[in-house]
């Protein structure tokens, strides 16, 4: 037999062991899936040891699948000391993306189990302190109301939470977004205001420029603004104003209750102040001068199909805080310029 008769015969013989080829691929994904979920286990549980009980691998099996995928990858991804262990800059990204992957394939498993209206797992929510005890807290417990196979972690915090590196699936935020990572569902808008006691004004006068606020005591809140520099608007530009604070506070509620309690204006989000302004306790000063909107947004990490957890949240939420009278500071300008640009991100 020639070198040339023989290669039908070696094509056929390709075709009659492609179902191995394919078992032997199969084979080769499911490895990289649980390599994924070992360097996923080492970084959630901080050390090779935790992996391996969270896991139910022995040590050694765990420290050759993390070598296996390093190799395969070419790359670093732990940074190992004899104290601790983290993410390389390389490991970070990669364990988004291996995140996205896990993610995945639990919703898949989920959504065999369990019809779509019935969401199932663990939801972790965060929220600024006030927003989310006025407006988020009682949706919560609606939620869960509603949907009693998802346990809630909700986080109330005044300060910026990181989706992926703190492992939340869902977060309100108050602010411009730059996070290209994540979707965003516009929920309204809020105004950054200046408010004082009535007392405190009859006492030292009610300044007409922001300037002014040089001569007054003023309360910051770090929340909302630099403790030491104030934003405003004159003409249509940026009016960046120094103050020398009396009081620096990192809650609202504690910059609320100075305000009241006459030891200075302060500068807070409208709804911060809402009650006291309806009740006559705090009024609004340097109207004219007030800054541009600014947006609210709920955050959640981006995935080709949102999970049915979120999903349902999202769902169950948006309209809600959409109709509240405390979101609707919008600017006219930004009304018209952005009403065409506002998607609802979830598919």
């Amino acid at each position: 037999m020639t070198h040339h008769d023989a290669v039908p015969h070696e094509e056929g013989a390709s075709r009659l062991y492609f179902p191995f080829a394919n078992t032997f691929k199969l084979r080769i994904q499911m490895d990289r899936l649980r390599e994924m979920e070992v360097f996923v286990a080492i970084v959630d549980r901080g050390s090779f040891t935790g992996a391996s009980e969270k896991l139910g691998m022995s040590g050694p099996a765990v420290s050759r699948a993390l070598n296996s995928l390093e190799a395969r990858l070419g790359v670093q991804l732990l940074a190992r000391t004899t104290r601790s262990v983290r993410p390389t800059e390389a490991g970070m990204s990669y364990l988004d993306a291996c995140r996205r992957v896990l993610d995945a394939v639990t919703d898949a498993d989920a959504n065999v189990a369990a019809r779509q209206d019935n969401p199932v797992g663990t939801l972790t929510i965060s929220a600024p302190v006030l927003f989310g005890q006025r407006f988020i807290a009682p949706l919560v417990d609606a939620y869960a109301r509603r949907y009693p196979d998802v346990s809630v972690h909700a986080v109330y915090v005044d300060r910026t939470t990181r989706l992926l590196e703190e492992g939340m699936d869902i977060a309100i935020r108050i602010g411009h977004l730059g996070d290209s990572s994540i979707y965003a569902v516009p929920l309204g808008f809020v105004r950054r205001r200046t408010y004082a006691a009535p007392a405190y004004l009859a006492a030292h006068g009610e300044p007409v420029h922001p300037r002014q606020l040089a001569n007054h005591h003023c309360v910051s809140f770090t929340g909302v603004s630099n403790p030491l520099e104030w934003v405003f608007h004159e003409n249509g530009m940026r009016l960046p104003v120094r103050v020398q604070p009396r009081m620096i506070v990192n809650l609202a509620p504690a910059a609320v209750m100075a305000a009241v309690d006459r030891v200075g204006i302060t500068q807070l989000f409208s709804y911060q102040a809402d009650p006291e302004v309806l009740n006559g306790s705090l009024l609004p000063i340097l109207t004219g001068f007030e800054p541009e909107s600014t947006p609210v947004n709920l955050l959640h990490v981006e995935r080709r199909g949102a999970s049915g957890k979120i999903r349902a949240f999202v769902e169950f939420v948006t309209d809600t805080l959409r109709r509240n009278v405390h979101l609707q500071y919008v600017d006219r300008a930004m009304a018209v310029n952005g009403a065409a640009g506002v998607l609802d991100s979830v598919e």
